[in-house]
């Protein structure tokens, strides 16, 4: 059920309130404010879907809650927090008491709105529009639906999901991919339908369309044949307003016909001029009179992006009042796909290299594609004849997978992902894009079952696959590579994970650009790995770069410019420069708590990071305070068994050692270790560390036979898990040769540090 579910500990759904193609509206409660809000989430598309289109779909909800933040009007919806739950983006805003104007017009009865109340609701629109285009802010989709009437009379302007920042435009063509063309057919400008650049002209059209529909109950161009709407728009005046409705006023008519001008210049400057014109009852244009709109001759052809395209909503057709709620699709669970598909409108045939993915409700499809594509794409295979009661149940069993994943049972969603792939290559074809899906969940649950050299030879298989299936730069090969560097790195192997997060890195920015969130993150795990390399100046100066790309990309407080603003403090740490990591950690911890929540792992984790860091300046007293505050908000927030919680009191050991406390620090360390063994198992890299630090404090006490045993039980789970030559493995032989010198068996103990230091050597020279 989704009611009542709590989303990031803070926001509790109450119920639903809307849905839309992009996802659902939720009436929710701010736990930690106490005031009622609207959740807003967005909706996955179904597995069977483009996984680029889902890639735009998360970016552009993204920035719809960067762009809508940094917004202060009283006609804008005012947005107080967003984030995931669950791999599912949600936004949180303030919640309208009011209706939309699609909503508006349906308990009208499709009657058109008092003459008043459309000349009010277009004077409060303007004066919001000519505000956010004075931020550089041009909405792109401004339409019935995106417009709130209160309760109290103000309106409202949503939704800033494909909004371009006037001053960003090359930003928001790499994040809406090359040529992709946004909105909603009845209120599209001639501008964006023939993909020339759109500027705050664009929205100013977009909203005559608006108060067309508002003033006569029909909007300019009333077809259901998505190709002939575009045409009206293009190249035919609308009908007169006053020849539907007839009482309205002459200057509303004029100011309605001028916003419809085709042609930008020939539109009001800007919509404050609007807002003057509106007050004033003045006009800027007479305009020409038509009967109607003419269908389009024979012949003529719009881009190539229409291909299969339809007319998507209007105000008085199925808007989010016509969806009935669905319970279950709550942020936790999957999303029923229940809506019909709407009748596609079959255009003249228009040669295309690339298919293109049908999109419901809104537009959001390749305008004219480039001469040669950027990818190797397969040609179109037909689906094998499956029934599709088969394709239904293997969908639940990967969303029992993804349950069991989300539950962090990563061991069962790594079988139950493999089962589904077997299913699926048998049904479908080893090649088919759900197929090399299954296999890329599967490879990612077993990365975090701690199985990471399966996972390793899964993902090496996988980005063959696609390279041949998709191209070598297709972004799915590129993240299959990524995240076989990942596993590399996991198991040790930084050299090897450095050359490929460099390949991929260089492709990343050919195809997506320099500033691409996925080129970012590519950019910061390859800080990551340098300093894993001990390259700790070159990891420090990348993270610092990406760190400074995502702030100005993305913002200074979004979470991503924060974890590589983490990454330069552990850089500096490692490097010996506790007081610079320190500072950044604290500053980090503040930020992620005014922007996450005091309670969210993020913050958490800033708090672990700070704690550490006084510890590494020897200020262990203070570490001991912070990790007692952190280990009681942990296990009031994650439970007391949760591998988080069991970090920080680790750390809460390892620092009643450095205060000599070794009993307590003993008997700490005992009790991690036996948690972390019963929850994660006792080959995971978490309970072998614990078993180490018994070993440790053991030494301390003098119990060094004890202490041996201990330190051969890591060692040889090490062995067999990374391999003899494993640095980790021969940290633990080092340990061993000391407890063996300890108990004064220095033979046994030099021959040991011998073979250490000839696999040193070895490695070494090998990595060379």
């Amino acid at each position: 059920m989704g009611e009542n579910r709590l989303v990031q500990d803070r926001y509790r759904l109450l119920d639903l309130i809307g849905r839309g193609g992009m996802g659902e509206v939720w009436r929710a409660r701010d736990e930690s404010l106490g005031r009622q809000v609207a959740v807003k989430c967005l909706k996955p598309l179904s597995p069977y879907g483009d996984p680029s289109l889902t890639r735009v779909l998360r970016e552009r909800f993204r920035r719809e809650a960067r762009v809508a933040a940094a917004l202060s009007h009283r006609g804008v919806t005012v947005v107080h927090d967003f984030g995931e739950s669950d791999g599912i983006p949600y936004l949180v805003m303030e919640l309208l008491e009011g209706r939309d104007l699609s909503r508006l017009l349906e308990d009208n009865k499709g009657h058109p709105l008092p003459v008043d109340d459309v000349q009010d609701i277009a004077a409060q629109v303007a004066a919001a529009l000519a505000y956010t285009h004075r931020q550089g802010v041009v909405h792109r989709d401004l339409k019935p639906a995106n417009i709130v009437r209160l309760t109290d009379g103000t309106v409202k302007i949503c939704d800033f999901g494909i909004a371009r920042l006037g001053h960003d435009i090359g930003l928001t063509a790499r994040l809406t991919g090359t040529g992709v063309a946004l909105g909603t057919p009845h209120y599209m400008s001639p501008e964006q339908i023939v993909g020339d650049e759109v500027d705050r002209r664009s929205d100013l059209y977009s909203l005559g369309c608006v108060l067309y529909e508002i003033a006569t109950g029909a909007p300019p161009f009333d077809l259901e044949d998505a190709w002939a709407v575009l045409i009206g728009h293009r190249d035919t005046p609308p009908r007169p307003p006053r020849e539907r409705r007839p009482e309205l006023p002459g200057h509303l008519e004029e100011i309605i016909l001028g916003l419809l001008a085709k042609q930008p210049e020939e539109r009001p400057d800007d919509a404050g001029e609007l807002v003057r014109r509106i007050r004033e009852g003045r006009t800027t244009a007479v305009p020409g009179t038509a009967a109607g709109p003419a269908l389009p001759e024979a012949g003529v052809r719009l881009p190539r992006w229409t291909q299969g395209m339809t007319t998507g909503h209007k105000a008085l057709g199925a808007g989010l009042g016509a969806l009935p709620p669905d319970a279950g699709a709550a942020l936790s669970d999957r999303w029923a796909g229940r809506t019909a598909a709407a009748p596609v409108t079959v255009l003249p045939a228009v040669p295309q290299k690339v298919p293109l993915p049908a999109v419901p409700s809104e537009v959001q499809l390749p305008a004219v594609p480039p001469k040669e594509p950027r990818f190797a794409v397969p040609p179109k295979v037909p689906s094998p004849a499956v029934p599709p009661e088969a394709l239904m149940a293997l969908a639940a069993r990967q969303r029992d997978a993804v349950r069991l994943a989300g539950l962090g049972r990563w061991a069962e969603a790594a079988e139950a992902h493999g089962a589904v792939t077997a299913e699926r290559a048998a049904l479908l074809g080893a090649d088919r894009p759900e197929t090399l899906a299954s296999r890329y969940e599967t490879a990612f649950a077993l990365v975090r079952a701690g199985r990471v050299a399966e996972a390793l030879a899964a993902y090496t298989d996988l980005a063959e696959t696609r390279a041949r299936v998709l191209g070598a730069d297709h972004c799915d090969t590129l993240a299959a590579r990524q995240e076989t560097a990942y596993a590399l790195g996991r198991l040790g192997r930084h050299f090897e994970a450095h050359q490929l997060y460099a390949e991929v890195l260089a492709a990343r920015v050919r195809a997506m650009g320099p500033d691409h969130p996925d080129t970012l993150r590519c950019r910061h795990n390859l800080a990551c790995t340098l300093g894993r390399l001990g390259r700790l100046e070159d990891a420090c100066r990348t993270a610092l770069e990406v760190a400074a790309a995502r702030a100005r990309v993305l913002g200074p407080d979004h979470p991503e410019t924060l974890v590589s603003r983490c990454e330069v403090a552990y850089a500096q740490g490692q490097s010996g420069r506790w007081e610079e990591a320190l500072r950044i950690y604290r500053e980090v911890a503040a930020a992620r708590g005014r922007v996450l929540g005091a309670d969210h792992p993020d913050t958490l984790a800033a708090r672990y990071e700070t704690a550490l860091s006084l510890g590494r300046l020897g200020r262990s007293a203070d570490a001991l305070r912070l990790y007692r505050e952190l280990i009681v908000d942990r296990s009031r927030v994650q439970g007391p068994t949760h591998p988080e919680t069991l970090r920080a009191r680790h750390g809460l050991g390892v620092n009643l050692g450095r205060l000599g406390r070794w009993e307590e620090a003993l008997t700490e360390a005992r009790d991690v270790c036996l948690l972390r063994e019963q929850t994660l198992g006792p080959a995971h890299p978490d309970t072998l560390v614990s078993r180490r630090e018994v070993a440790v404090a053991l030494g301390w006490l003098g119990r060094w036979a004890e202490a041996l045993t201990e330190y051969r039980r890591v060692t040889a789970t090490r062995e067999q898990l990374l391999g003899p030559d494993h640095p980790d493995t021969l940290a633990g032989r080092s340990d061993e040769a000391h407890c063996l010198e300890r108990l004064g068996r220095g033979t046994e103990a030099g021959e040991l540090y011998r073979r250490v230091a000839v696999i040193r050597r070895r490695s070494a020279s090998e990595g060379t």
